[in-house]
């Protein structure tokens, strides 16, 4: 057996404790690294984490070159890009639709549960009432997370790490079927309605890439459905551009946001952008929301309303804010504060996710037992949901009720139930019937210390009832309510805060269906809210028809600035939730406060965690390029790579293969190697040295030796066997998947051992990459990298001055925790060398070990 040698730019890492890494005990809770490690500094894995991540594969974002794509694409038919606004059309309506459904069954879930409680406790039943919130919660918890467990795993959590992971190059299996769509959705619609913190924003978005991938295609491998229409975006580049434009759809759709879903695809989920898809993305975004918006312009919970067609503003403004206030520039200050309060909660709560992720990934390596396993994945939500409905039930109680104070004077006579003596409320007719009695006694007028009546005829609300006794966004509606200064106190906020941030992160990443959207918008508009009720206590209450200099302190208005921060401070988002915010509210008046908060929560948050995305693909091992790399010296300094070139990231020697190659070597290759594509090198005259020709990828290779047509006795082979149309149909799906991984392990051993085999040939010309960029190996690292990503590349063969392949850069090799191991040994190599009376060729790695370098060999082996 042939011993593997590493060069030292491949030396493996250290071994750590795996175990101890898994639990989040490596070095104490709040050890830097891992979880707690700030945006600017690699994520370094484990032995175990880079065996996971070696097995994913990537994808090239363009189709390969070839003389036979070339030859498909003369026979497609001559258009003007029309099929491709009316496949985004498509997409849009579909994923508008798909939103309308969602929220129509989420809200006759919903309702059923509410307005049945509501019920019991008017006939103060507060056990029933308990027991019917949790059966009918837990009910739906185990539908939707069984169906999860036993059918899709694919479709837990909010699946946006996998899109995102997807849409940057790399393979990630069963996240666009049909079955893992039908699951989202009614696992989501379950979640939703059951009262776990969590929304459906995330999951809309994963659906909206899954209906792009599915009508795109126009077919079906589940459902063996093959339609002959547009087929000639049956390629990868099309496939990608209509995923990003179902998930900003999804956004669109989610949020009646269309600008909003157009950026959150360009700044979260696409990697890859022109200002062509752009203008496709804007009109599916647009079809999109239009289509939610209609549906729900006439219906209820499904039930017919009239008014088709009129987008009436609460409708399609979810969290639609009536009060205009002026903004005064000192209110800066407490939205800075508000930014930074953002940065550091967000970052907690990434950081308590990812502690919670391991812990649960360590029991669940713990548990040996299949149906344990599962049953021990679908006891977290059932758990976290019998939390959530008892606090929200019994929690309540605990607290006094509220008098519905009437804060100015005024004689008017309103008309309506409730109305004070000689007084008016500022809680309006609508404000003050949404909020929560619970279990407060109802009218009958009180009257204070003096005998002054100081109520609305008598009539209490409880607090805690009115943000937790509710869905989400209800909550989500009383904390953005403007000039409601005396709505809610220190205390219930504080309380619901704390479990409700604590309920959330450990929700987040169970085996349901769920997004983080609406517990972020909670979380944050709760400790805004605090923010301005300090503001109102420590300088008095101010309403607009008042000291309009003094009207911006409204707890309301600073609740919505609290939510776009803690968005901002877990998601690290900019542009795009800036807009969504000023889309779901219409608050113009606040656009300049919400963006400082959010930039600065953004700041804050980097220094101390990764984005929640970014660290979940990191946690789940899907191989991912930064838009830039950040690589760093002695954990503090900074390296700059365009000082260094393409050398000394590329894997090498490269494993090559020739234009034409006997069928027995290309078996022996796919044997010997787990690469996913190969240089192809020609030599122009019989004894010269093979320069690079193109790239071809294992996929391809495979395809070609499972049609023993391609064969020939001869070496010269002129005309392809078949066309592109067999290649993309196994590039789309992989070929495991057509053919039995063993049963193709047997065809390459036949290939290999029959000696007949060794005397036919392929010629590969037809089917090589002929486009495949190449770069010299003294090419700036840092423009490879830049090029390499923005093609979407999936390997970067690196020539010498004479075109010779010495090595392959792939997407792991420009990982940025790869990047930096091999970058960083070279850099200090070249320091010890620049020492005078350096003599011997040796350097030391991470372990104190010496290792020799040859000074004649270039690559350090």
């Amino acid at each position: 057996m042939r011993r593997q040698t590493y060069s030292l730019s491949q030396r493996p890492p250290p071994q750590e404790d795996d175990t101890n890494l898994a639990s989040g005990n490596e070095g104490g809770f709040f050890a830097r690294g891992r979880e707690f490690e700030s945006r600017y500094v690699n994520h370094h894995y484990t032995k175990e984490e880079r065996e996971e991540l070696a097995k994913y594969e990537s994808l090239d974002y363009l189709p390969s070159h070839s003389v036979v794509y070339k030859n498909w694409l003369k026979r497609q038919a001559n258009r003007l890009d029309w099929d491709r606004w009316v496949m985004m059309g498509l997409i849009g309506f579909t994923v508008g639709f798909t939103g309308f459904l969602l929220h129509q069954v989420i809200d006759v879930l919903a309702n059923l549960k509410w307005d049945r409680s509501r019920d019991y406790l008017g006939e103060d039943q507060l056990l029933v009432t308990w027991g019917w919130v949790l059966g009918l919660s837990v009910a739906l918890v185990i539908v939707g997370s069984g169906m999860v467990v036993f059918l899709a795993p694919a479709a837990a959590g909010s699946g946006l790490p996998e899109l995102i992971g997807y849409l940057n190059g790399t393979v990630v299996h069963q996240i666009f079927n049909i079955k893992t769509f039908l699951v989202k959705f009614i696992s989501c619609a379950c979640a939703v309605a059951s009262g776990l913190p969590v929304g459906p924003e995330g999951p809309m978005i994963h659906m909206g890439g899954m209906i792009g991938a599915g009508l795109g295609q126009f077919r079906s491998g589940t459902l063996g459905l093959r339609l002959p229409c547009f087929a000639r975006f049956r390629n990868s580049e099309d496939r990608r551009n209509f995923i990003s434009a179902g998930a900003g759809a999804g956004v669109a759709s989610a949020f009646g946001a269309p600008v909003g879903g157009l950026l959150f695809a360009m700044e979260e989920v696409s990697s890859y952008w022109n200002m062509k898809l752009s203008w496709q993305i804007f009109f599916c975004c647009m079809v999109a929301t239009v289509t939610t918006d209609l549906f729900n312009s006439a219906f209820e919970g499904f039930i017919y309303k009239g008014d088709f067609g009129l987008f009436k503003a609460e409708k399609y403004i979810i969290f639609q804010v009536k009060s205009e206030i002026a903004v005064n520039i000192i209110a800066f200050v407490p939205a800075f504060v508000l930014g930074v309060l953002g940065g550091m909660l967000g970052s907690l709560f990434n950081f308590l996710n990812l502690k919670v992720a391991r812990f649960r990934r360590m029991l669940l390596a713990k548990t040996s037992s299949y149906c344990g396993k599962r049953l021990l994945r679908m006891s977290e939500p059932v758990l976290i949901m019998i939390l959530m409905a008892t606090a929200a039930v019994f929690l309540p109680a605990a607290f006094d009720c509220t008098p519905v104070r009437c804060e100015e004077a005024a004689a008017v006579a309103t008309g309506n139930t409730y109305s004070c003596l000689g007084e008016t409320s500022r809680l309006d007719v609508e404000q003050l019937s949404a909020v929560e009695t619970h279990t407060c006694p109802q009218p009958g007028v009180r009257s204070d210390e003096n005998g002054t009546e100081s109520t609305l005829n008598g009539t209490t609300y409880n607090q805690v009832a009115t943000l937790m006794f509710v869905t989400g966004e209800e909550g989500i509606h009383h904390l953005f309510s403007r000039e409601t200064h005396r709505q809610f106190d220190y205390a219930p906020l504080l309380t619901v805060l704390a479990i409700y941030f604590t309920l959330a992160c450990w929700c987040a990443g169970s085996a349901i269906s769920s997004g983080l959207v609406v517990p972020m918008l909670f979380i944050g508009g709760l400790y805004g809210r605090v923010i301005g009720q300090l503001l109102v206590t420590l300088f008095g209450v101010h309403y607009a028809d008042g000291n309009r200099y003094w009207a911006w302190m409204d707890p309301g208005a600073f609740a919505l600035i609290g939510a776009a921060s803690f968005f901002g401070g877990v998601s690290r988002l900019t542009m795009s939730l800036t807009v969504i915010m000023i889309e779901i509210t219409n608050d113009v008046q606040f656009l300049l406060l919400i963006m400082v908060a959010i930039m600065v929560a953004k700041w804050v948050g980097d220094f101390v965690t990764h984005p929640i995305y970014h660290a979940l693909l990191e946690l789940k091992c899907i191989p991912f390029l930064d838009a830039e790399p950040v690589i760093m010296h002695d954990g503090h300094e900074p390296l700059n790579l365009e000082l260094h070139c393409a050398e000394d990231a590329m894997s090498s020697p490269a494993r090559m293969v020739h234009l034409v190659e006997p069928v027995s070597n290309i078996a022996q290759l796919l044997l010997d190697t787990p690469h996913g594509g190969y240089p192809v090198v020609h030599a122009e005259q019989p004894g010269e040295e093979p320069t690079f020709y193109g790239m071809i990828t294992r996929m391809e290779l495979c395809v070609l030796l499972l049609h023993e047509e391609v064969f020939d006795t001869k070496e010269i082979v002129t005309e392809a066997s078949f066309d592109q149309e067999t290649l993309l149909d196994y590039n789309v799906v992989a070929v495991h998947k057509l053919q039995d991984p063993d049963e193709l392990d047997k065809l390459l051993t036949k290939y290999r051992k029959d000696p007949k085999y060794q005397t036919q040939f392929v010629n590969l010309q037809p089917y090589v990459n002929q486009s495949a960029s190449s770069v010299h190996k003294k090419f700036s690292l840092h423009r490879t990298y830049i090029i390499f990503r923005s093609m979407g590349m999936r390997h970067l063969p690196v020539v010498d001055s004479g075109n010779h392949v010495i090595g392959v850069l792939t997407r792991k090799d420009l990982m940025g925790f790869s990047l930096e191991e091999r970058v960083v040994h070279r850099h200090r190599h070249q320091e010890k060398s620049d020492e005078p009376g350096y003599v011997n060729a040796a350097l030391e790695d991470d372990t104190g070990t010496t290792i020799p370098i040859d000074p004649q060999d270039h690559m350090m082996y």
